[in-house]
Order: C-alpha cells, then structure tokens, then sequence
C-alpha cells in the first residue's frame, strides 16, 4: 500500500488535498498539529472513500526536534507522494515584526521543508512514480509590500524546490520535484498571517481562489510533467511551467 503524505492537513488547501487525493484512491497520511481537525478530515474522507486508509499523525512541525520523529513515524508505509504544504505567513513591516513568531515560521516554512524533503529524496529517489510537491506562494516569485520576509521563505521554497527538481533530472532519478505557487487563497492564511481570529475573504480580497480550486490545481501539477504550478498574481489565471529560476549546471571536469 502507497501513501500520500500531506502536512498542514487540519485546514485550507491540506485539507482539500487530502480529499482530492483520496478521491484518486490514494491512501492518506495526514499532518498536522489540531488532532481534532485531523479527526474531521479521517471521518469525512472515510464516510466518501471507504477504501482508502487514513493515518494522522500529530505533529507540530516549527518544532525542529519533532521533524526527525515525525519522519521516523513514517517508516512503516510505503510513500509514493510527499506534499510539504505546513506553512504561515506574516504581514509586519520588518522592523515591526515579532522576532519569536518570525523564528517559527523560518523553521517551518524553510528548514522543515529542507530536512523532508532531503529524507524523503534521499529515501526514495530512485523509486518509479514517486514525487515531492512542496508548496510555496506567488510570494516565492514577487515580494509583496510588508510580507518580506514571508516572501524569502517563500522564495527559498521556490528556488531550492525548482534547483531540486532539476538535480533530480540530471541524475536520472525516477522522482519528480515540483513546486506549487497560489496567489491569495481563502484559508486560515490570513488570520495566522495579521493575528486575527476572523478574517473574511468576500468584500476584503480583490480576488482568490478556494482551497478546493487550489488543491485542483496541485492535481494538476501531479498529473503534469511540469515543475512550476503558479497562479498569475493578476489574472489569477494557473499556469504550469518549467523552472523560473536561472540554473547554472556545475562543470565536473
């Protein structure tokens, strides 16, 4: 049995994924810190797919101890698609911006992301069929006003994501690296990103997509042979591209 492993699964497009996925018939691995989120989404997914087995796994991953342990926990199941989707966001201006919540989401935004996905390539790169989908931000592509810092983390998910993919490539590895890039997003996002408790997208958001859109579209980017899945910041348009970033191959001489 192969298992689709998605972090940030309690909620947003983790939680749609998950669906989406299971929807496939794919056997499901869900993570994420809310047990009783995870709950919901073992029941929901159960109640439509009875065929597909669930696991949740409860795990805050900013917590750099816990990321080791986490992927331990994984060593029972055959893996065939790991989905680095935990994340959070910011909006402050950098000088205005709270260092120790900044800190958390350097850790789970960026060195989670690294540490599992080089497990996992490591694990399995050379597995048919397999594939790493980590998602990062139409902020991995454009700075946006009062979320720099949010956006390097997205950046380096973009940039390391794409540079993986196209290491993978050069080795003849049978997994595939891709990276997806929402725009605005009606998720918990933006109450975790302005420390809200409620936030409403309709009236207060020019445009976005729902998260069951976007988890369609990361259907989209597993199905293609593409490595970029982005929404166009404007016409919020999905586009799947090859690899933004300039690549400079190393010579081996």
């Amino acid at each position: 049995m192969n298992y689709t492993v998605i972090t940030g699964a309690s909620s947003g497009i983790g939680y749609e994924a998950a669906l989406a996925f299971a929807a496939r018939g794919k056997n499901i691995i869900a993570v994420a810190r809310r047990e009783d989120k995870l709950n919901e989404l073992k029941k929901a997914i159960s109640s439509i797919y009875p065929e597909v087995d669930v696991v949740t796994i409860t795990a805050d991953l900013s917590i750099s101890g816990n990321v080791y342990s986490f992927y331990d926990s994984l060593k029972p199941y055959e893996i065939e698609t790991f989905i680095n989707n935990a994340g959070f966001g910011n909006f402050d201006s950098v000088a205005d911006q709270n260092l120790s919540k900044i800190q958390s989401m350097l850790r789970l935004n960026i060195e989670s992301l690294t540490v599992l996905s080089s497990l996992f390539v490591r694990d399995y790169e050379n597995v048919a069929g397999t594939q790493l989908i980590n998602v990062s931000s139409g902020g991995g592509y454009t700075i946006v006003a009062d979320a720099v810092t949010y956006c390097g983390t997205k950046f380096y998910v973009s940039a390391f994501t794409e540079g993986l993919a196209q290491e993978l490539s050069s080795k003849g590895a049978h997994m595939k690296a891709k990276v997806l890039a929402p725009a605005a997003t009606e998720t918990e996002f933006a109450q975790r990103s302005f420390d809200v408790n409620e936030f409403e997208y309709n009236g207060t958001v020019p445009q976005y997509h729902t998260a069951k859109e976007m988890a369609q579209f990361m259907l989209d980017l597993y199905d293609s042979d593409k490595v970029v899945g982005i929404v166009n910041g404007e016409t919020y348009e999905f586009s799947l591209v090859d690899p933004l970033y300039p690549y400079a191959k190393r010579s081996r001489k």
